[in-house]
């Protein structure tokens, strides 16, 4: 939890302040004199490429890290709570008290009412012990207060929710795995409930269930938010503000993400337009320079030529940075069969992973492989890649199957000692140079990055030499273990689109809702040590396990009985009907959303017209030689900004609740 106040003075009329940031890394400056101000209820998606600053900035709000100059200043009381991307400490005590310890303010009441019925003991003078009866009432009703909002049960319901078992409350904290710590760090923070909550990448370890549970649970809070994701789908359900981190500084924009994109788009043809205008002009007023200047007649004329080219603006234009170039290469045909798993058996100690599996994997599969966290589903992966060997049973590749392996932990694939370059040349040593390093300038290396040891890499960094190995062998079947992890936003956009025109087969395993919901035409549910295959979306199974439910279907895995899965108790009549079904609910429920959408949709591409209008005539400096014309422009630019806002915020609403009716809030 950050302390309730920041650097400087408590700050007015916002949660938080920030002023004049600057810090520099070296030569390397980060922020520059960057203001920034958080809102009490402001839902804030920080967008930005690996490198500029995200969770730098993060832990700046958070008063984790002190800047070089600026100032942050909290508004008195205020109370930030911090999820770093990366967690080294384990909590102490059980997970149950480590949770409930982390609420600021329990001990010290508890303290207060200590003492006070100590005083109670001691005083003798019956109004003195009044009073003290009375501050220990009023002692115990805040308890009581603090309880219903921070106590065991509200700890014990967020635990659940975030996939805990009872029985681990009284476990020790310490025994915890990384991605089981983050989860109870996460718990901690959700029961402190802060005024603001600070959230880096916090789906990284949440799997699916976990992450629709933490979904709806963001979604009901009323609580100022700044958020750092690469799922999009989840980032815009979450926020209405996106502060990015451009070359020019920080930028906030109203809305969702798709929103800011469309605007800062808009906004660097709007300035492209404006500096063709003004070069134009700039151009045409030296034509008149050159060719009159020396002559006596037009002297007089030239020089006023002259002021008015020594007056036009300097238009700068939005630098773009750099984004990943992904395009994997044609690879060859495989036989029907990619792979078949046969009897499978895996443990880990005394814990069994897999038992008896038996899955086949065809060509043209696009296997979403998902279940909780532990289930085995990297196991499965690694199984697949080589990179482990069955206790019992064999995995066999079908006919000219060539298997390309992205590891979650890259580590298993990479050398910390070698240089990028030399990572790169090693999984394609007949590839000419100028091959290789154009492969690494598509994923943002060049220059002296190629010459860096791959161990002293970022996790953004070492995420895209991973991908561009993949790229230098070509390879039928595609193994991703959670790929978008430490991705930026716009690469992990850029590698869904590039897997969908992908012509192999992929079978992944990832938390991220938008490259699940892109990417997967079949399912494989993990759990209890067998796979259970649906043929279907991602959103097609989840409407499917929850038609299973209504009809009452016995539970098993998952909701069949006898280790059938549901579609193969129920059948497939049965299925198809079901889905129909849901579909036809579905439409009935978006229906007059989508009209709602349109509607709004069509008022606000009206208005961006004509403030669009607007900036091109204000643009132009012959505007402001009718200064009643100049004003109508002005009133018109205003009129259409404060219209446009509240427009925003509906049709935000409107997908939001469309998006719901589409079988999100089924996840979740």
């Amino acid at each position: 939890m950050a302390p309730a106040s920041g650097y400087g003075a408590p700050a007015s009329m916002s949660l938080v302040k920030v002023q004049g940031l600057s810090l520099s890394y070296g030569s390397r400056a980060l922020f520059d004199g960057d203001d920034l101000t958080v809102g009490p209820h402001d839902r804030i998606g920080l967008v930005g490429a690996n490198g500029t600053g995200k969770s730098t900035l993060m832990k700046i709000l958070a008063c984790r890290l002190q800047p070089d100059d600026g100032t942050v200043q909290y508004q008195r009381r205020a109370r930030a709570g911090y999820l770093p991307q990366d967690l080294v400490a384990a909590p102490e005590g059980t997970l149950l008290d480590s949770v409930l310890s982390a609420v600021p303010g329990r001990d010290a009441l508890e303290g207060r009412i200590s003492a006070v019925e100590q005083a109670v003991g001691e005083e003798i003078d019956p109004e003195a012990q009044l009073e003290l009866a009375q501050e220990l009432a009023d002692l115990h009703q805040e308890r009581e207060h603090f309880e219903e909002r921070h106590g065991r049960h509200v700890a014990e319901r967020i635990l659940a929710g975030l996939g805990f078992r009872e029985a681990q409350y009284a476990q020790p904290a310490a025994v915890l795995s990384g991605g089981w710590r983050m989860r109870a760090a996460l718990a901690s923070l959700l029961l402190q409930d802060p005024d603001l909550l600070l959230l880096d990448e916090p789906t990284n370890h949440l799997d699916l269930p976990t992450l629709a549970w933490f979904d709806a649970f963001l979604r009901r809070s009323r609580k100022a938010l700044v958020l750092i994701s690469h799922d999009r789908e989840f980032l815009d359900r979450q926020i209405n503000r996106v502060v990015s981190l451009e070359v020019e500084g920080i930028r906030t924009w109203p809305g969702s993400f798709a929103r800011y994109r469309e605007a800062r788009a808009q906004e660097m043809e709007q300035l492209r337009a404006r500096a063709a205008r003004v070069e134009a002009r700039r151009a045409e007023l030296q034509s008149f320079i050159d060719r009159f200047g020396a002559k006596a007649t037009k002297a007089r004329q030239a020089q006023s030529r002259q002021k008015m080219l020594d007056r036009l603006e300097e238009v700068e234009l939005l630098a773009e940075r750099k984004t990943v170039s992904i395009r994997f290469p044609e690879a060859p045909d495989s036989g029907r069969g990619v792979a078949h798993f046969r009897g499978i058996d895996k443990s880990w100690g005394e814990r069994t992973v897999y038992r008896s599996l038996d899955a086949r994997l065809e060509r043209g599969q696009r296997v979403a492989v998902v279940g909780p966290n532990g289930a085995g589903k990297t196991t499965l992966l690694k199984l697949l890649a080589g990179e482990l060997q069955p206790d019992r049973g064999s995995v066999q590749l079908g006919h000219n199957v060539v298997v390309g392996y992205y590891a979650q932990h890259h580590a298993d694939v990479l050398d910390g000692q070698r240089t990028v370059l030399e990572e790169i040349r090693a999984v394609a040593p007949d590839r000419p140079e100028p091959y290789v390093r154009g492969i690494l300038g598509a994923f943002l290396f060049s220059g002296d990055d190629v010459d860096k040891k791959v161990g002293v890499l970022s996790g953004g960094e070492r995420a895209r030499v991973a991908l561009a190995r993949l790229l230098l062998r070509p390879a039928n079947l595609l193994l991703l273990d959670e790929p978008t992890n430490h991705l930026d936003l716009d690469s992990s956009e850029a590698l869904i689109e590039a897997l969908k025109l992908y012509e192999g087969t992929l079978l992944f395993v990832s938390h991220n809702r938008s490259f699940l919901g892109a990417l997967a035409n079949h399912v494989w549910e993990v759990r209890d040590g067998a796979v259970l295959p649906f043929p279907g979306t991602l959103d097609e199974y989840l409407y499917h396990l929850e038609q299973v439910a209504r009809a009452d279907v016995p539970e098993g895995t998952p909701g069949g009985v006898d280790g059938e899965s549901p579609g193969q108790k129920l059948g497939e009549r049965d299925r198809k009907r079901l889905e129909a079904e849901a579909r036809q609910q579905r439409s009935a429920l978006q229906a007059p959303i989508k009209k709602e959408i349109a509607r709004v949709e069509a008022r606000i591409a009206e208005l961006e017209e004509a403030l669009k209008a607007a900036e091109a005539a204000l643009a132009d400096p012959a505007t402001y030689a009718d200064f009643a014309r100049a004003r109508l422009h002005v009133e018109a630019q205003s009129a259409a900004r404060e219209e446009l806002e509240p427009l925003y915020a509906a049709w935000e609403d409107a997908q939001g609740r469309l998006a719901a009716a589409s079988g999100e809030s089924h996840a979740g």
